[in-house]
């Protein structure tokens, strides 16, 4: 690099690293006229504006993490004040009973006013009368079924609700806001856009580990689950890779600005150390966004984990070393991700059975089953459970095979518990996954379970949110749709439904679409009874084998009229859990009751990815 070079590089970065340092406000900034000193000076007020910009960045999300905190805590109060109105009816009708019964009269006179109440409520007990919906609620309604529709895929992509698409585009217009808040667009200044794009992408590093780590406090507070958040990790990491292209082109127009007019070629500019470092470090953001596409997952799903962690840490110190101020940020996201990889999911959540493998009878698909005494744990809310301590209903693990072959030793795959969740004075537990063969993993596991019938499983959790299962919990009537395997989601929740201590009288449904009759033997035909005993309302559509896809929005709106009865404001959860065309269908038609004025809401037990 020659002197002018040198000299020009760095009086360049001294005035950014300068104003930086002085984000506090202590920074006095002046010219004595001549154009260097002016246009050092703006480039110092451009770069000192933007490190006291960033921070107000964090401020925003986490006001927007506590609106939802809010929210959501809100829900559980009102969830607990309405069991215990349950808890003081259920009180009320045994002792009106037993005073019946004792005496051999009719209810006294003082329990008959309180009595009078809850015959008008619904048979949920939880104080809402037969009135019709006012219209204030069915606004409220209206809106929510927007926010419910789910638009029709885009060239083969899947899109989201209305509701989730509302909230990426809010960190989008975030991050565009910040991005160009302020900014002068001139060719000369293109480098303080710069450095505020590179500002903006290594604040976002924290929160993009956070948004995909298994175990972070985001679910405490919110109640939503890594699965849940994980399309805001995935936009969020478009939005990076965004940037650091803004970055780059950024810091192109600042060498032909700066650079170019002192006989600086683009070739020596781009073989300075900084800038390669920089340029790797764009290269293995851009190499994960493009890995980790639907299309590349679906092919080549272990290929993806591998480059996953491999790349990740690869740009991480790119970053690092390609400048100092990008270290807080990155050493926060190492934490992050070794806080979660090595201290939850392998120390805390982590544990090694010996299981059962079973080919079921449709030779596709295999039963893992393992049974252990339950380990109670006081700190096991604080810390993170592991599934020695027991699961909850629609939660799921990570399973990992070693025995089935080398290059499966590291690899983790989520499978959702198919059994039911133990008990609170239950000492044992017994854990089933319901696994259908596709390719990679799963195919390899029917293969080794063809020959072998037992192997040392690890299970890494549970994991998952438990918004389904609370928002049945809170209905009058549960209906849960499911295709194929989905059943794995569906019969914990069932099970959980049925022996709710809380509220015996909500009626329960499930539509079960199946590709083969056989596969009802993944439950077993006398589950199915004993289900159906204790009330459960069951259809199961003709295989689609035989007599193609149902109408799942139809049985859903059919099975809606069954259970409702003449309840005039029932409440109705729905639950769906199968392919995108299904989920879809089923979203829309309870969007579409929602807008009728029914009270119905919707939950899509699916992975993120």
């Amino acid at each position: 690099m020659s002197a002018d070079h040198r000299a020009e590089w760095v009086d360049l970065l001294a005035a950014v690293r300068e104003a930086r340092s002085h984000a506090d406000g202590s920074l006095t900034i002046f010219s004595n006229g001549t154009d260097r000193d002016d246009r050092r000076r703006r480039l110092m007020e451009g770069a000192y504006f933007s490190a006291r910009l960033i921070p107000t960045y964090h401020a925003i999300l986490c006001a927007i993490v506590l609106v939802f905190t809010m929210w959501h805590w809100s829900i559980l109060l009102a969830r607990y004040r309405r069991r215990v109105r349950r808890t003081d009816s259920a009180t009320i009708e045994t002792t009106s009973s037993s005073n019946s019964t004792l005496s051999g009269n009719a209810t006294p006179p003082e329990l008959a006013k309180s009595l009078v109440y809850d015959e008008r409520s619904s048979l949920l007990g939880n104080g809402r009368r037969f009135s019709r919906v006012g219209l204030l609620h069915r606004t409220a309604r209206m809106v929510r079924s927007l926010g419910m529709y789910q638009p029709p895929q885009v060239a083969d992509k899947v899109l989201p609700s209305n509701s989730t698409s509302l909230v990426v585009l809010l960190l989008l217009s975030i991050n565009v806001f910040y991005s160009v808040y302020r900014t002068v667009w001139t060719m000369e200044m293109a480098f303080v856009f710069s450095d505020r794009t590179s500002l903006l992408f290594v604040a976002n590093l924290p929160w993009l580990y956070v948004l995909s780590a298994k175990n972070q406090p985001i679910r405490l507070m919110t109640g939503y689950s890594y699965e849940n958040l994980n399309i805001l990790h995935r936009v969020l990491g478009a939005i990076m890779c965004l940037l650091a292209l803004a970055h780059t082109g950024g810091m192109l127009a600042a060498w032909y600005a700066f650079f170019r007019p002192v006989g600086m070629t683009l070739m020596q500019f781009l073989s300075l150390p900084i800038i390669v470092l920089g340029l790797l470090a764009l290269a293995c953001y851009e190499l994960l966004y493009v890995t980790s596409s639907t299309m590349f997952r679906d092919w080549w799903y272990e290929l993806f984990l591998g480059l996953h962690v491999f790349l990740q840490v690869a740009a991480l110190a790119f970053v690092w070393f390609h400048h100092q101020n990008s270290r807080t940020y990155v050493g926060a996201a190492l934490a992050i991700f070794l806080l979660d990889r090595l201290v939850f999911r392998l120390a805390v959540k982590s544990r090694s059975v010996q299981a059962d493998l079973t080919v079921m009878d449709d030779g596709n698909t295999v039963k893992v089953s393992a049974d252990w005494p339950v380990v109670r744990s006081r700190f096991a809310a604080v810390f993170g459970s592991s599934v020695k301590n027991g699961w909850t209903s629609s939660e799921h693990t990570f399973l990992t095979i070693p025995a089935i072959s080398r290059k499966h030793l590291l690899q983790s795959h989520p499978m959702t518990i198919a059994s039911a969740a133990p008990s609170a004075g239950q000492d044992h537990a017994w854990l089933n996954l319901i696994i259908r063969a596709h390719d990679g993993f799963t195919r390899d596991l029917l293969d080794h379970a063809k020959e072998h019938p037992t192997a040392m499983v690890r299970f890494d959790g549970p994991y998952g949110s438990h918004h389904a299962l609370h928002m049945l919990q809170d209905s009058d009537i549960a209906i849960i749709v499911v295709g194929g395997s989905g059943i794995a989601v569906a019969h914990p929740l069932i099970w959980s439904l049925l022996h709710d201590a809380w509220n015996r009288r909500r009626r329960v449904g499930l539509i079960w679409v199946v590709h083969e009759g056989s596969h009802l033997s993944w439950i077993g035909h006398e589950r199915l009874d004993e289900l159906k005993e204790m009330g459960l309302h069951l259809v199961v559509p003709a295989p689609t084998v035989k007599a193609g896809r149902p109408d799942v929005a139809a049985l859903l709106g059919d099975m809606v009229s069954d259970l409702k009865v003449n309840e005039v404001d029932s409440r109705i959860g729905v639950v769906v859990s199968g392919p995108d065309g299904m989920n879809r269908a089923v979203r829309n038609r309870c969007a579409s009751m929602t807008w009728r004025g029914i009270d119905i809401d919707v939950s899509v037990e699916k992975y993120g990815w």
